[in-house]
């Protein structure tokens, strides 16, 4: 359908949910809201009954020497749970974690036996939660093995291990290193003690730098992840914290905006007056340009729109491939990845998870067939174009011709003044940057109605 006519018949709220509207604040009010968290296309769900069948099937094919390949292996455990998370799902029991490590490495097994995994080289490898530095010693050490023993790891692969300031003891971080982790993701979110204990961070501002700096004694790679819009979070403690960030001994960092789900535990403790309220979608925005402006006037380099790097020793391997059309193969409770044209993601319960690997199945809880091969091309083109910033639309028009009719989009955002051209690269304005995800998805849904009809 020619995109202009597609425009032309939404209701003036779906049109505007989808472009934005035209305004003079364009920083604070170019969309009304962000419209997803990851930008993406969905596919067509399969019946539950064909789960297994349709994973061996893809599982039995020989990988694709194009495509890149990476894991996500999941740690469902925390210790305590922060007021803003989404993805926590059980407390830290050492019985309870040794049997998952036992499920866990029983999948790696069977799954890196299937021709499919066992010919992939992997390229990036990322153990989330949860918090997988709560992991004992010993578990950590089985796991890192399994690993080791099962997957083909790329010379220059990454291994990224995600955990907390409190993990950083001596025996820990030796297990890591010494089981081929090279890259260690902390979950900051800020520095100042009173906003870190209200959202269930326990170590005040002092303990959390000291133990970075006793973390970057050992060769290894340390990124932390910082959120904006916190409860009572102001712009003044946001760039001490910004600030900080140049002082502590790490090599990246992630900036990421505060997702405030409707029914989670942060909405009910604002709601109900425990903690102070959280920046709305203008002071986010006030929040991130803020950071931005203070980073690149300290020419702190920038491999995405929120990521950044100290040191050329940090890539961002995993979430760069994975947001971009690598193959992911997950593990564990909770996981999610996709192969062979097909995306799905693992039963949350560890119950119901232990019980799918006892029975020998892949522990599927929903599973998607995914869009034809060239549109997801053109997805993840654009995906990874508008992570860093821009849209070349001479690009896309090579995958495909009829995406020429990208250009009314792009012009009416260029008019709306969320993006500049040069050249037929079309940039995202320092306003605009903001806004990307919800402009990224618009464009892929756009382009999906020009290539599918």
């Amino acid at each position: 359908m020619p995109l202009k006519e597609y425009l032309d018949r939404l209701s003036d709220e779906k049109r505007t949910a989808l472009i934005g509207r035209k305004t003079s604040d364009v920083r604070h009010a170019a969309f009304t809201e962000k419209r997803v968290v990851h930008a993406g296309l969905s596919g067509r769900l399969i019946a539950p009954e064909e789960y297994q069948n349709v994973w061996h099937r893809a599982m039995r094919m020989p990988p694709d020497g194009e495509r890149t390949y990476t894991v996500y292996i999941h740690i469902p455990f925390c210790q305590t749970k922060c007021l803003y998370c989404g993805f926590y799902q059980n407390a830290s029991r050492q019985e309870i974690e040794d049997v998952y490590i036992d499920d866990l490495i029983a999948e790696i097994e069977r799954d890196a036996a299937m021709p499919h995994l066992k010919n992939a080289n992997i390229k990036s490898i990322f153990i989330g939660g949860g918090t997988p530095s709560s992991l004992s010693v010993g578990n950590a050490a089985r796991l890192l093995a399994a690993i080791r023993e099962n997957l083909n790891l790329c010379t220059d692969y990454e291994l990224t291990f995600e955990g907390r300031i409190h993990d950083l003891v001596p025996e820990r971080i030796e297990t890591w290193l010494s089981g081929g982790v090279n890259r260690i993701s902390l979950g900051v979110q800020s520095f100042d003690t009173i906003l870190r204990r209200r959202v269930g961070r326990i170590e005040p501002r002092e303990e959390v730098l000291a133990r970075l700096t006793l973390l970057k004694r050992w060769d290894v790679t340390v990124i932390v992840d910082m959120i904006y819009g916190l409860p009572g979070q102001t712009l003044d403690l946001w760039m001490k914290d910004i600030a900080t960030l140049l002082e502590a001994s790490i090599d990246g960092m992630d900036l990421y905006q505060l997702n405030v789900f409707p029914h989670g535990d942060l909405a009910r403790a604002v709601q109900a007056g425990r903690v102070p309220p959280c920046a709305d979608i203008a002071g986010q925005a006030d929040l991130y340009h803020a950071a931005r402006d203070f980073l690149t006037t300290h020419g702190i380099e920038r491999l995405s729109l929120c990521h950044w790097r100290r040191d050329p020793r940090e890539r961002s391997l995993y979430n760069t491939l994975a947001k971009t059309g690598a193959v992911v193969y997950p593990f564990g409770c909770g996981a999610g990845g996709n192969v062979g044209g097909i995306s799905f993601m693992h039963h949350r319960s560890i119950e119901v998870y232990h019980e799918a690997i006892a029975r020998g199945e892949k522990p599927i809880m929903m599973m998607e067939q995914q869009k034809p091969k060239k549109l997801r091309s053109v997805s993840n083109e654009i995906i990874a174009g508008l992570e860093k910033g821009f849209v070349d639309l001479h690009r896309l028009t090579s995958l495909d011709t009829r995406l020429e009719e990208l250009r009314i989009l792009l012009c009416i955002w260029r008019k709306n003044g969320l993006m500049y051209e040069e050249n037929d690269l079309y940039h995202l304005t320092a306003d605009g940057e903001f806004w990307y995800v919800s402009m990224t998805q618009s464009m892929v849904e756009c382009a999906e109605i020009l290539m599918c009809a």
